[in-house]
């Protein structure tokens, strides 16, 4: 495989194909890859349900994949092609860049494929084709090239939520109210912050703090201290020196010179390089120094290539290579004197102040005008903040501000490790979207998506549901808490913080998954009661024994007549419809007491006709779960044995033979340590994992793996001891998705259950963890047994796990 890493930069070769197990979906058939590309053509992606070999190579695949190709044809058409046949030949979309790296991001949906261009995805679209037949199950990414190498960097993968492009449009953020018309032509300016830059400023009286009188004239070109003083050498000093006086040199070469800061290119006659050399000698700006003495020089060896007539145009070296978020980026501005300036606050012209705090930095208005529409407007509208040298600022987290001058001055910000999502993330994303700085607020955006789990959709939703620019994260924490509701339900209370409308969108979600109508019902009672400890309808219903419906339920007493209908009752066991009909919530709460005798009547005589096709109600829910419980010892209704039925469809073969799972252990397969035995029915007398060394420490373990289109939430596992007297002790039992990052599920400390050879024992789950689903379990030991010949042996040979299958 001819690639090789440098500086972060990925270089594939002809024909080649780099994969990575990191680049994956983390749901199959629906994502998002972004990525800078640097190719004078064919810039290939591949979509495929495995990872490729190492010498892959699309045009040789037969197996299912999608085919995406930026700058096919010499640079001249887009492709798309579905398991090789071309489906996509488009003209002119979305082309490559041969003299610097350019920011791309394709989408797929359930077969829509969406191919942009930008730092941003989603926004930027060039082009979209929906697969009538889709492959749903394309999950892994693979980096290509056709005949010529192409450079790759920064590649990230992103998760998608329902109408995901329509979503993204809403990222931006939210105008910013004005009274003055005259200001719109301001904002409108600032729609694409690619455009938005530094350059909108030159020789703006708006923002400035300091102007040059030049030529005989004596015209005023104004500028910003804080901007010269990070490319050159103006003798500032003080609260002085607001004018600099330059009789002998003209107004053009100003303005080159000017414009060579501001934008990093400039355009000048060949007979004024040399006062334009000599300004930036003066100033001591030395890469526009060196810039005009190479053209002079090429001028000299080459009378024929320059036109007296003609400008000559200078740029910075970097000024086309315009990469991460900083304003500075391709402009021949000193970044580290930038930083020095924000943080000894030089050429300051502006104190803000955050109430409770007094007074927190010494900034300059340019920087903050460069992000930020509202602090332009605030400094330029007239108003008393235009001439005031301070402001103060109310109900804004103090860390939170730290961190958007941070990005405001270096283009990016530190996120770290303790970075808390739930708190000082979520504030910076809402003072983002407060003052219009989109950059951050999309760095915000992603970061959440990236960190988001089910512990914080709760409170992440309480704070950004009214925030109409964060819809995305909104649509995406519905649904993250949609897939996971027993968790969400049941691990925390934070739930019933949530208002009625976003509660109710989660409960009618086209992805709600539950393992059972029962749950939503206790949920929603929870949610109308706003109890303070997690309780079940049963608990409810006793308290109705001393308490009005009114008393218990409060302000939300009506919402019930909302909610309770989105509960499925026809779909919940005959058992419990005709305890919940003899309930006092029955009693006393009449629409409750209807939906039990409709569920209860649809049950006894049943609804034949169209009236159950189009009745959501008498539908099983998408992705519901197959219930696989304990019931005993060594019984046939756990995961292992059901995978080894085929799933309900053939007689029981051993599911590691047929490949339904796999097992592995920390040691090498031997004669004692076999992994199909622990799938088994058949007792083994000797069935050990051995030791190994893991981040320094001992340990031993055997894992099962139930596949990768398979997941479980496990309330019980059964574990049979070999023949051996190594009776474990201390052991954790984990689940993971990756079977890298693992989450304990039970921890047993001095257990003593297993005391005999060849015994059972069992476990429930009790943890709220018991209600999340993963695709890795695994037994580890965390001390040793109490064997002393062979103390870090994990001596079973039989293993089963039960809960909730899909």
């Amino acid at each position: 495989m001819m690639e090789k890493q440098q500086k972060q930069f990925l270089t594939v070769a002809p024909f080649e194909c780099a994969w990575r197990d990191h680049l994956r979906f983390r749901e199959a058939g629906r994502g998002c890859v972004a990525f800078d590309a640097f190719a004078h053509n064919d810039v290939t992606i591949v979509f495929r349900e495995q990872l490729g070999s190492q010498q892959y190579h699309y045009k040789r695949d037969n197996n299912p994949h999608y085919t995406v190709i930026i700058g096919s044809h010499k640079n001249k058409r887009l492709k798309i092609e579905v398991d090789g046949k071309t489906v996509v030949d488009a003209a002119g979309v979305g082309l490559c860049c041969s003299s610097a790296f350019q920011s791309y991001w394709i989408s797929v949906y359930d077969g829509l494929i969406s191919v942009g261009k930008g730092r941003y995805p989603f926004q930027n679209l060039c082009f979209q084709w929906l697969d009538t037949k889709p492959n749903c199950n394309v999950q892994y990414i693979g980096l290509s090239s056709w005949d010529k190498h192409v450079g790759y960097r920064n590649v990230s993968v992103l998760p998608l939520t329902q109408n995901h492009i329509s979503l993204w449009r809403h990222v931006d953020c939210g105008e910013y109210e004005a009274s003055d018309d005259g200001e719109e032509d301001l904002e409108n300016e600032t729609g694409d912050y690619e455009k938005w830059g530094l350059e909108n400023f030159l020789e703006s009286w708006e923002l400035s703090d300091m102007f040059f009188v030049v030529g005989e004239e004596d015209r005023a070109v104004p500028a910003h201290k804080v901007i010269l003083a990070a490319a050159g050498q103006f003798g500032f000093s003080g609260q002085g020196n607001d004018v600099i006086h330059l009789p002998h040199v003209s107004y053009p070469v100003l303005h080159a010179f000017l414009q060579y800061i501001y934008t990093g290119r400039t355009q000048i006659s060949e007979p004024q390089l040399g006062p334009l050399k000599s300004l930036s000698l003066q100033f001591d700006v030395i890469t526009l120094v060196k810039q005009c003495e190479e053209i002079t020089e090429r001028s000299k060896l080459n009378k024929k290539l320059f036109n007296l007539d003609k400008n000559v145009e200078i740029s910075y070296p970097n000024s086309r290579l315009r990469c991460g978020a900083s304003f500075a980026s391709g402009l021949p501005l000193n970044l580290q004197r930038l930083k020095q300036f924000h943080l000894d606050g030089e050429y300051s012209d502006i104190d803000i102040y955050i109430e409770g705090h007094g007074l927190v930095a010494r900034a300059h208005k340019i920087i903050l005008g460069l992000w930020s529409i509202p602090f332009t407007k605030m400094f330029t509208n007239g108003m008393s903040e235009t001439l005031a040298k301070k402001i103060c600022l109310k109900d804004v987290s103090l860390d939170a501000f730290h961190i958007l001058l941070e990005f405001m001055y270096n283009g990016g910000f530190t996120k770290g490790d303790t970075m808390d999502v739930d708190t000082l993330l979520l504030q910076l994303l809402l003072l983002a979207d407060q003052f219009g700085v989109t950059l951050l607020h999309q760095e915000c955006c992603k970061t959440l998506l990236e960190c988001l789990s089910e512990d914080s959709v709760c409170p992440i939703l309480q704070v950004i549901v009214s925030v109409p620019s964060c819809k995305l994260i909104e649509e995406t924490c519905k649904r993250k808490f949609s897939m996971h509701f027993d968790y969400c339900t049941s691990a925390s209370l934070d739930f019933i913080e949530l208002d009625e409308e976003t509660f109710c969108s989660i409960l009618q979600h086209s992805d709600l998954t539950v393992t059972s109508e029962e749950r939503i019902l206790n949920a929603i009672l929870l949610w109308c009661s706003q109890t303070k400890e997690l309780r079940s309808w049963e608990r409810i219903d006793e308290m109705l024994l001393d308490l009005t419906p009114g008393l218990i339920f409060k302000e939300r007493l009506n919402c019930l007549n909302v909610l309770l209908p989105l509960v499925r009752f026809p779909l919940l066991p005959c058992s419990l419809l005709k305890e919940l009909e003899g309930s006092n919530l029955c009693r006393h709460i009449s629409a409750f007491d209807s939906l039990v005798k409709e569920a209860i009547a649809f049950q006894d005589v049943g609804f034949g006709g169209p009236r159950k096709e189009l009745d959501i109600r008498f539908q099983h829910r998408r992705s519901s779960f197959k219930e696989l419980q304990y019931i005993c010892d060594g019984d046939s209704n756990g995961v292992l044995y059901f995978a080894g039925t085929s799933y309900g469809e053939h007689q029981w073969v051993n599911p590691v033979l047929s490949k339904k799972i796999a097992i592995t252990a920390s040691s090498p397969i031997s004669r004692f340590t076999d992994p199909k035995v622990l799938a088994s029915r058949t007792y083994q007398g000797t069935s050990s994992a051995g030791s190994r060394i893991e981040d320094g420490k001992n340990c031993s373990w055997w894992m099962v793996d139930i596949g990768h289109d398979h997941q479980l939430m496990c309330n019980y596992y059964t574990l049979r001891q070999d023949g051996s007297r190594a009776f474990m002790r201390r052991w954790n039992f984990e689940g993971s998705l990756d079977g890298k990052n693992w989450t304990i599920l039970r921890e047993h400390e001095n257990d003593e259950t297993l005391c005999k050879p060849g015994q059972f024992a069992s476990w429930p789950i009790i943890d709220p963890n018991a209600l999340l689903p993963f695709r890795f379990f695994r037994v580890v030991l965390t001390g040793s047994t109490t064997d002393e010949a062979n103390p870090w042996s994990c001596c079973i040979c039989f293993l089963e796990l039960y809960g909730y299958f899909r």
